[in-house]
């Protein structure tokens, strides 16, 4: 009872405070346009949708378009850029940094960057190889977020924590200087994110998959979300569309528009929601998703959760949990 009364504390005090957002679909908007949130108990600003980094360096999206659609980005209110250092065999990074060195844009933004240690090992030597390495392709000296990628199995946690593990790569690139907050990710199982917060570590971010099919099957939204918010730890969503790097696997299912699906992540107590972005049309229909946002009503959410509800039931939208 207590935490679901923290819960609509939370979402009353998130939302009241949007200003009036345009339906414009310019992607250079007037000076407050652009909502932003706090970013759990670190009291920065993060714009409500932000820069999925992995599509920025796929092959079929040429290196130009990919820094222009970043600094469209930016021009457009968005501070908030994801990456990771296996996302494309590291030019997610390289694309990244080339975009950010130019006309100062690296001050614009919140950047964050994840470590791969189900690929390159837990302990804490392999978690700085590749924070340095981050650092070098993003052309930067310092990450505003630097998180645990992917605990996605049983064991991870337990790993996770081990003596010069990962864990201890977190705390000591905070010290270091290199590294402002810390968090992981994963989207698998709910059960697995609670299992790494049983530990009480000081985590500042934890980012998983938050969208209309989530809500039915084996369900951040409703396992791990709850206990986020009462410890007030930024929540980073993403998968928003669904799928596993594709960008429409829900909106493809003919249940639901894309905006409705960034919406309804949107209308979470969430810090930001993350949305790959391969073209200037997804970037328009990302910004206007984030100026035309409104609380959704009770009988609105209802409404589209039962319209997604026969397809999530079975988990073959959402293959990240299930394969």
């Amino acid at each position: 009872m207590g935490e679901e009364k923290n819960r609509r504390h939370f979402l009353k005090s998130t939302f009241s405070g949007l200003a009036a957002i345009s339906l414009t679909h310019r992607v250079r908007p007037a000076k407050g346009e652009m909502p932003y949130r706090k970013l759990g108990k670190t009291g920065e600003q993060v714009s409500l949708i932000g820069v999925g980094g992995f599509h920025i360096g796929y092959e079929t999206v040429s290196e130009s378009e990919a820094i222009r659609i970043m600094h469209a980005a930016i021009d457009g209110g968005m501070n908030f850029f994801d990456n990771s250092w296996d996302y494309n065999g590291g030019l997610s990074e390289e694309r990244m940094g080339r975009a950010l060195a130019m006309d100062g844009k690296r001050k614009k933004v919140f950047l964050m960057t994840k470590f791969c240690c189900h690929r390159q090992g837990w302990n804490k030597k392999a978690a700085f190889k590749m924070l340095d390495e981050s650092l070098a392709r993003l052309k930067t000296d310092y990450l505003d977020l630097w998180q645990i990628h992917e605990v996605i199995q049983a064991d991870h946690a337990e790993r996770a924590f081990m003596r010069d593990s990962a864990a201890d790569a977190l705390l000591e690139g905070k010290k270091s200087g290199k590294v402002r907050y810390i968090g992981f990710t994963g989207h698998r199982d709910p059960a697995f994110h609670l299992e790494m917060l049983s530990h009480d570590f000081p985590f500042d971010t934890v980012q998983m998959p938050l969208n209309l099919l989530d809500a039915h099957f084996l369900s951040f939204e409703k396992q791990l979300l709850p206990e986020l918010t009462r410890r007030e730890i930024g929540v980073i969503g993403m998968k928003p569309l669904g799928g596993g790097h594709e960008t429409s696997a829900i909106v493809e299912t003919g249940t639901v528009e894309a905006t409705e699906c960034l919406h309804y992540a949107m209308n979470l107590p969430v810090s930001t929601v993350l949305t790959g972005m391969t073209s200037m049309r997804d970037l328009e229909q990302a910004l206007h998703a984030a100026r035309s946002f409104r609380p959704f009503t009770s009988e609105e959410r209802a409404r589209l959760l039962s319209r997604t509800r026969e397809i999530a039931t079975t988990g073959a939208y959402e293959l990240y949990k299930t394969a």
